[in-house]
């Protein structure tokens, strides 16, 4: 006999597991299906696996650099297996939490696959495991994977060539590292290995790295790991691979490059395979489930969130898009808006931005003022980083002022960017933001200066 429930819930990342904590909060009786840990690829390869290593190595580069800030630290070294085993004990820490936020909301959690077998008018039919599901509604958050592209010689990852899921499980740091891709997960790693000694090359088929986020802020960032020694190769094509020796195409000529391993962090895909969608008729678009902005796919009653949708592949978007899943099955009227979905690179410096950057404004055709200060205006910057530099960006609309787009380069900027994520959704303007009372001192104190300069 099959158990009946009003949602079901395929995938237990960030978008299936905040669905769900926020379903049973709200009385919905909810199952979560989910074949892997509690978490998804954030939680176990990726989000909180890569943060807790860059912290580490961002510790170390403090301890290195101490004498600047007149702390002598004599012979400093690192132990790379206790950072990987420290890695493993906060996740394991936290796929833990997630599992007790299941039992406290009353989310049944099946760790076992999903297949959809069918739709009627009882409600879907999804077999997970031995049990025989049967829900008014389904959401399907099944995420993504790293997209491998089909370049001659690029093999199978393993032990040389690497996704994002095999190098967390390296037991000893490279001597040299070609990372194809200079994207967010690219440079994060060439941040984390060059900070332990590493040699790290990046390719970038672009003409600039972390394409999407502030062009200028982008080159600055580029800039300052040249400085560290990273090596760079813009608008260069991968043609082909032997062994770990990358192959590539620039202005024409061809170079290679040769390292001890491979990373290759050229994007991610959705998962729409493997677990019966196609029983369905849901339609894809560009690889991805299609939806509409309360995240409704072409049949009814079936709702898609998160990475699946290949739309905006971020875990904090993936969590507010099953927000509104939930909302709406209780009954508030809910919708999506990408307007205010902040980026973070946690390189070091950090890399922060949402809104609206000078480049797609202009693409756009939206006219806008734009104005930016060095991160040095902030007296709390300079103090915590010495020879450090930085920048505000503030992008406004020209016609009313309002608070389109803020881009930081410098730390902590992830810690500061909500601040700007609130001001784009509540559509503040410059007077709004000139009212607010920033304490002293902080880093966050270059938003309200900044807009001063408008």
């Amino acid at each position: 006999m099959s158990k009946n429930y009003d949602l079901a819930i395929i995938g237990g990342g960030p978008a299936g597991y905040v669905a769900a904590e926020r379903a049973g909060h709200k009385g919905i009786k909810v199952v979560l299906i989910e074949k892997g840990d509690l978490g998804g690829v954030c939680l176990n390869e990726g989000c909180i696996p890569t943060k807790t290593l860059l912290y580490s190595a961002k510790l170390y580069d403090n301890a290195v650099g101490g004498s600047k800030y007149g702390i002598e630290a004599k012979e400093v070294s690192f132990d790379f297996g206790k950072m990987m085993s420290r890695k493993e004990k906060v996740v394991k820490k936290l796929v833990g939490g997630v599992g007790l936020k299941m039992k406290e909301n009353h989310v049944d959690v099946l760790k076992t696959a999903a297949y959809i077998t069918g739709k009627s008018s009882n409600g879907i039919a999804i077999k997970a495991g031995d049990e025989e599901i049967l829900a008014t509604n389904l959401l399907i958050c099944t995420g993504s994977e790293a997209f491998v592209p089909p370049i001659p010689g690029l093999a199978t990852p393993g032990d040389q060539i690497l996704t994002n899921r095999e190098i967390l499980k390296l037991q000893e740091t490279p001597a040299s590292l070609v990372i194809i891709g200079g994207g967010v997960i690219g440079m994060e790693f060439a941040s984390l290995f060059n900070s332990l000694g590493t040699k790290v090359t990046v390719i970038e088929m672009l003409d600039e790295i972390l394409t999407g986020m502030d062009r200028e802020m982008s080159a600055m960032m580029r800039q300052i790991y040249a400085k560290k020694g990273v090596t760079f190769h813009l608008a260069s094509k991968v043609t082909e691979v032997h062994g770990t020796e990358v192959i590539f195409e620039k202005e024409g000529k061809k170079e290679s490059v040769t390292g001890d391993k491979v990373l290759v962090s050229v994007g991610r895909k959705p998962v729409t395979t493997g677990f019966g969608l196609e029983n369905l008729g849901v339609e894809l678009d560009r690889g991805g489930i299609r939806v509409d902005e309360k995240m409704r796919t072409n049949v009814p009653n079936v709702f898609a969130a998160g990475d699946v949708t290949g739309f905006s592949l971020l875990a904090h978007t993936a969590s507010r898009e099953g927000e509104v899943v939930v909302n709406n099955l209780a009954g508030r009227n809910d919708h999506m808006r990408y307007n205010a979905i902040p980026g973070v690179v946690y390189t070091n410096p950090e890399f922060s931005g949402v809104g609206l950057t000078e480049e797609k404004a202009k693409e756009k055709n939206i006219p806008v003022r734009v104005v930016k200060l060095p991160m040095a205006y902030a007296g709390r910057f300079v103090a915590e980083n010495e020879g450090g530099s930085g920048l505000c960006k503030v992008v406004v609309g020209e016609k009313y002022g309002e608070v389109l787009g803020v881009h930081m380069l410098g730390n902590p900027s992830s810690e500061m960017i909500y601040g700007a994520c609130m001001a784009i959704e509540m559509e503040m303007t410059l007077k709004e933001m000139e009212e607010v009372v920033f304490p002293h001192p902080t880093v966050s104190e270059i938003f309200k200066e900044t807009v001063f300069g408008f």
